[in-house]
């Protein structure tokens, strides 16, 4: 029986990158401006383990982390019509990137080194949810995670939008511009 709900046949917007890009933002907006459903991946897990991303990671470790990251990408990202806000890390698995580009538009959202770590420093007093990635400061670690994983960003993207310098509302426009110049139909 088909889906009569109104984003049944819409592609995901599922947006990717490395933390404090802004997906989160853009998301929400994009969401709200095109009346859809928003899902935060990394907010869902949180909710669903009970405990914060740095607090899973010291208990359970990454691996732990990644696996229920899988099963969230594999959930929510066959679901038609939603705005999806990855996990900086999703991009480690192949597989999450085939459900997302399946299913929907692959958005990375970039920022230089330097951008993102003036915003993890500005995030730094509210948010104790981004556990190291490298043992070391999350500050720190911003060039060494960003070069480790640039070539899997530009692989699993479609469209590539620079944050830096724009706001949340700037770069939602930036990527329906983007969708709108390569003829994407977001309609039903």
């Amino acid at each position: 029986m088909p889906d009569s709900a109104p984003h049944s046949r819409k592609p995901n917007l599922a947006l990717i990158g490395y933390r404090a890009t802004g997906k989160t933002g853009v998301g929400r907006f994009l969401a709200d401006r095109l009346q859809r459903p928003f899902v935060d991946l990394d907010q869902v897990l949180v909710e669903e383990a009970g405990q914060s991303i740095a607090q899973l990671v010291a208990q359970s470790g990454w691996e732990e982390f990644r696996r229920r990251e899988k099963q969230l990408v594999a959930r929510y990202g066959i679901r038609p019509g939603l705005v999806l806000a990855t996990g900086g890390g999703v991009v480690l698995d192949w597989q999450n990137i085939l459900i997302l580009r399946r299913h929907g538009i692959i958005i990375w959202l970039t920022a230089d080194p330097a951008t993102i770590q003036a915003r993890l420093v500005q995030d730094r007093p509210l948010d104790t949810n981004r556990p190291s990635l490298t043992g070391g400061d999350t500050v720190a670690e911003v060039a060494e995670v960003l070069q480790a994983r640039q070539h899997l960003y530009l692989a699993a993207a479609r469209i590539i939008i620079d944050t830096a310098g724009r706001s949340i509302e700037q770069v939602a426009e930036c990527v329906l511009t983007a969708i709108r110049g390569e003829d994407i139909n977001l309609g039903g």
